[in-house]
């Protein structure tokens, strides 16, 4: 006769809003402990490195220009992710049609370099809304025709966009008088999206997030398609006996997540860097998807939270700077985030019990109490 604990998982029956809407200032909390602890262990004064890290960079107008910079394409990306999310389609790919909305949208300034005129801009906005849409609309047609999984599907392009983008930056879009440096031709001022402010390099990219979030807003509390989407995501058997349409539903959100994407890099590359490069993101379609679950699927909650999820990576180039720190602090901050939003979600819907038996194997009589 010998023990056997378990521990297991029970829904609770009834979760608090409080409680709901309290998780992701609990996890903000919790990131803060756990980060201050780090520091303390690589030799740092917490309280120091937290200041340097979450309130020096927004001391000074230019640093609260570069936040909002950073701020813009987590912002579009997550408000196009949490579409998908809502309807129950996960595309974790964002940032592979990030990097195609990039790439589609250069394309016009690269293929058509003395081209000038009001226009220019326009069609380079255009074709990378295009592009994000076209990448997505894969894993999306994978799906409705041939059941494969969108997590992997949409996963395994954003390899392949960021393999396309680095073959293209050394090859056929290469500068020809770059002196075999990677990278295209530097847009001019046609091709460049002007800055917002004469205070700073904000661009309109901020502008774009912003006119985004309350389309989006609009979209899934006033409309019958935003009606259509929460249902199929919440009860997608209901849904058909509704007469909506799975498929087409699927494909819906997959084009607009991908829309949202595709406009953001094209922002990032247009706005930012003003040329197309190897690499032109340090990860913000993957961390679009905390921004998206941080701010509870609504995109009133998504634009505060970008804000947050910015100033990691605006802190973590000040402490590398400050504190002579590894690059990879914003991984950490944000892996945190993620993992203590996770976790309060879960322990706000679930109880954890522990439980024990007794089991008698030669005569296949089992005692239980927990």
């Amino acid at each position: 006769m010998q023990p056997d604990f378990s521990i297991r998982l029970e829904k609770r029956g009834s979760s608090s809003s409080f409680y709901e809407f309290f998780s992701p200032v609990l996890a903000l909390l919790l990131m803060l402990i756990v980060g201050g602890l780090l520091f303390a262990l690589m030799g740092h004064n917490p309280f120091k490195a937290l200041y340097i890290y979450f309130v020096e960079p927004l001391i000074d107008v230019w640093s609260l220009h570069e936040l909002a910079i950073k701020a813009a394409p987590l912002i579009l990306i997550a408000t196009g992710l949490c579409i998908c999310f809502r309807s129950g389609n996960w595309n974790i790919g964002a940032e592979g049609q990030f990097v195609m909305g990039g790439i589609t949208g250069a394309a016009v300034p690269i293929f058509f370099p003395d081209f000038t005129g009001f226009w220019v801009l326009p069609s380079m906005l255009v074709c990378g809304i295009a592009g994000g849409m076209a990448w997505a609309s894969i894993p999306a047609f994978l799906k409705n025709k041939f059941g494969t999984n969108e997590i992997l599907t949409s996963l395994m392009l954003v390899y392949v966009a960021g393999l396309f983008l680095d073959w293209l930056a050394r090859g056929p879009f290469r500068n020809p008088e770059g002196n075999n440096f990677p990278g295209s031709i530097s847009f001019t001022e046609w091709q460049v999206l002007p800055e917002v402010l004469a205070s700073g390099r904000m661009h309109y990219g901020m502008v774009f997030a912003v006119i985004g979030v309350l389309l989006v807003w609009f979209l899934l509390a006033k409309t019958m398609k935003g009606f259509e989407i929460s249902v199929i995501g919440q009860a997608p058997r209901a849904g058909r006996f509704a007469g909506f349409s799975t498929k087409q539903t699927t494909l819906f959100v997959f084009l607009m997540s991908g829309a949202f994407a595709g406009l953001a890099g094209i922002s990032e590359v247009s706005g930012a860097i003003q040329q197309l490069r190897t690499t032109i993101s340090p990860g913000y379609g993957f961390t679009a998807i905390i921004v998206a679950f941080l701010g509870r699927l609504n995109p009133l909650g998504i634009f505060a939270a970008g804000i947050v999820l910015a100033l990691s990576y605006l802190g973590g180039e000040a402490a590398q700077i400050s504190l002579n720190v590894t690059d990879k602090i914003a991984n950490v901050f944000q892996g945190l985030l993620m993992f203590f939003v996770l976790a309060c979600d879960t322990l706000i819907h679930h109880r954890i019990r522990f439980g024990h038996s007794w089991g008698f194997a030669k005569k296949g009589i089992t005692h239980g109490a927990g």
